[in-house]
């Protein structure tokens, strides 16, 4: 896996040499020196949205957890973030890290609860933002023969996988088969430890979403609310490097951008293929390959800003050891495990 890492690295970097070869260096600098120090609302308008985001997770974590102060919550989110982006670990290092994190305020099971909990939200809210306003907006744009059908499989069976996930969680059933492993006695002790703690994080979930039926809709709409800001972000790169900013384009923009990234997430870094895509994704919509260029690496610019920051949040919070007093009581009708 390590080698397969290293050869789409090599592969992403090769790929935006060559379209930097392609577009030429001098037409992308030009690009890029039209934004001059417009990077910097660019960056903000997506902190702004990681704060909206932290509000969505915030009602998927279980009661004990959201007393938790936003601001440390907010810095948790980066951190994980910020592992997502800078390892080869398909999104899943960063939850990991967040997990890690919160359970230094709680239990394990209740951390793993507002993770599994809110990667699924995040999840949801991105799969309908994004296919239902790539319908919307770009029904009229002349795509290649083939991309419809492409996207419109991709997405059902994304959405297939997420509706099971959603059933597995509610039904408590994520670690059925390692407890079945462990009811036939085939797992040593190791496994069957790890059976019962899947079984708790299961119960905690059942728990969840039969006590809080209405926080996941609600996460999902905060999350979706964090995405419309990159649309934002669109109508602002595009007034100010051409005369033709508009909020359908900006949309059309994200939206497919959005597809593309909802579809390559496990890539390492998305090097060379969140420029590529965004080439052309601007072409499609009127514009010309260096501009589709130069929003791809303007949000790389970003991502490397806010997981700059989120490396700075995961050193201040491991350096943050919670005092006993600091500790919380668990929730109103839990009990504490041996």
């Amino acid at each position: 896996m390590k080698k397969f890492h290293t050869f789409c690295v090599i592969l992403g970097f090769s790929l935006l040499a060559f379209l930097v070869w392609q577009i030429g260096f001098e037409e992308l600098w030009r690009q890029m020196s039209l934004l001059g120090w417009g990077l910097v609302p660019l960056i903000l308008v997506e902190i702004v949205a990681d704060g909206l985001h932290t509000v969505g997770w915030r009602h998927c974590l279980p009661p004990a957890l959201r007393t938790l102060s936003f601001h440390r919550l907010f810095r948790i989110r980066l951190a994980g973030y910020a592992i997502n982006y800078l390892t080869p670990t398909a999104t899943l290092g960063g939850e990991v890290t967040k997990g890690t994190l919160l359970s230094l305020n709680r239990a394990s099971s209740d951390a793993l609860t507002g993770v599994i909990v809110g990667k699924l939200a995040y999840t949801i809210a991105q799969l309908l933002f994004v296919s239902l306003g790539t319908i919307v907006t770009l029904w009229h744009v002349p795509l290649p023969p083939g991309v419809w059908p492409a996207m419109l499989l991709c997405s059902a069976l994304l959405a297939v996988g997420v509706f099971g996930f959603l059933l597995a969680q509610k039904c408590g059933k994520l670690g059925a088969i390692l407890r079945w492993i462990a009811d036939h006695r085939w797992a040593g002790g190791r496994l069957s430890t790890l059976a019962r703690k899947v079984s708790e994080v299961d119960d905690e979930l059942r728990l969840f979403y039969s006590r809080e039926p209405l926080e996941l809709p609600i996460a999902i709409l905060w999350h979706v609310a964090g995405m419309a800001c990159g649309i934002v972000q669109a109508y602002y790169f595009l007034y100010l490097l051409s005369d033709q900013a508009s909020w359908r384009l900006a949309a059309g923009i994200w939206f497919l951008g959005g597809w593309f990234d909802l579809m390559t997430f496990a890539v390492p870094l998305g090097i060379g293929i969140q420029e590529a895509t965004r080439i052309f994704t601007l072409k499609a919509v009127g514009f010309d390959a260096a501009m589709g260029l130069a929003y791809g690496i303007t949000l790389r610019l970003e991502q490397i800003c806010r997981s700059l920051l989120g490396l700075v949040c995961y050193a201040t919070l491991l350096s943050e050891k919670p005092s006993p007093e600091r500790e919380m009581p668990p929730a109103k009708g839990h009990t504490e495990r041996a």
